[in-house]
């Protein structure tokens, strides 16, 4: 695996934010303080983002592309974070590597059965593209077969795909992280619990909002109660109620994708389908023009959108697997004994 170029600190610590400590050096202090309050206006600003003013964005590609951009500086703000708390590596024992290093393992999981869709999505394109020549061929001989490769692009993408039926044990993995016992305390470890906690919420609900999407069933869905207490708590249940009710509606009408972009293809397929059905003749040649271009102008957009969201998903898998990385190297950069059971974990 290649090494980072510039030091990297893992993004999840795994104790309970929440738990008293009466502990002398468990207390806040305004430097520490102060970083934390930064962190946590940064994630309620991000969080806030993924509430459009129109409820008929949610599910496009371009608002999952927000909300898969706004994780990954979730947790580039919480390596930040890291960084400025100074907190050593070799103050994390062995239990604590391996439910991170297992933890980080599921978000790579999950990746991956993303891609993996979103790259299947995208080989129908050339189906379509089939279809288009032909139907912009204007010849009445060869709408036959456009209407075969639009048939088969339905099926490719009525399909289902095994990778992504893996994300629900993924994700109550995941759920399970958010309330792990503490493993060590320390001075500043208080501060970075509270922001890890964040961190781990906004991951997790937002892959779970992936999974759903990607899957069509809303069991993927996480609804997920955090402290009120929090200052990013309010903006999380706006977010978390308005996402949900549009997706649970949506799923509720029994469409064919609740992928909006995909969607829109689906509605233009449809179309050309009945009037290649029908029979094209004289007095549905401009109804049959309109449809046709109707059906280049959506396909453009889902494949520039696919081709959006996966570069931003690769780039968060990315993220995830520097942070694996940048533990093992931290270690042996400050001297510490790497332990086989982390090792043998290690990607």
């Amino acid at each position: 695996m290649s090494r980072p170029q510039e030091p990297h600190r893992p993004f999840f610590h795994f104790a309970n934010p929440f738990r008293k400590n009466s502990r002398k050096g468990s207390q806040f202090n305004p430097k520490r303080r102060s970083l934390l309050n930064d962190f946590e206006t940064a994630l309620s600003k991000k969080l806030q983002k993924l509430v459009p003013n129109d409820k008929g964005d949610i599910l496009s590609l371009s608002w999952m592309k927000l909300a898969m951009v706004s994780l990954s500086e979730i947790h580039c703000d919480i390596k930040n974070l890291i960084t400025e708390l100074d907190l050593p590596v070799t103050e994390w024992d062995e239990k604590w590597m391996d439910v991170y290093l297992d933890i980080s393992v599921k978000l790579l999981d999950i990746s991956i059965a993303f891609t993996s869709e979103l790259t299947r999505l995208n080989q129908g394109h050339l189906l379509l593209q089939y279809g288009l020549h032909k139907l912009e061929s204007d010849s009445p001989e060869l709408f036959s077969r456009a209407s075969s490769s639009l048939d088969s692009w339905k099926q490719h993408i009525g399909s289902k795909n095994p990778r992504v039926e893996t994300c629900r044990p993924i994700l109550e993995k995941l759920v399970e992280s958010l309330n792990l016992p503490k493993v060590k305390n320390s001075s500043k470890g208080k501060e970075l619990m509270r922001a890890m906690y964040g961190a781990k919420v906004a991951t997790t609900y937002i892959c779970s909002v992936f999974a759903a999407a990607f899957s069509g069933s809303s069991k993927n869905l996480l609804d997920l109660t955090v402290p009120n207490t929090l200052p990013w708590a309010q903006v999380f249940s706006d977010v978390q109620n308005t996402v949900n009710v549009e997706i649970r509606n949506i799923l509720s009408c029994g469409k064919f994708t609740v992928l909006r972009e995909l969607d829109a293809v689906d509605a233009c397929v449809k179309e050309l389908s009945t009037l290649l059905q029908d029979g094209v003749g004289t007095s549905e040649r401009e109804s049959f023009k309109n449809s046709v271009s109707d059906l280049r102008k959506t396909e453009e957009k889902l494949s520039q959108g696919l081709d959006n969201l996966l570069k931003v998903v690769d780039s968060f898998f990315k993220i995830v697997l520097m942070g694996r990385d940048a533990l093992l190297c931290n270690l042996r950069k400050a001297g510490g004994a790497v332990p086989d059971s982390v090792i043998g974990k290690n990607v």
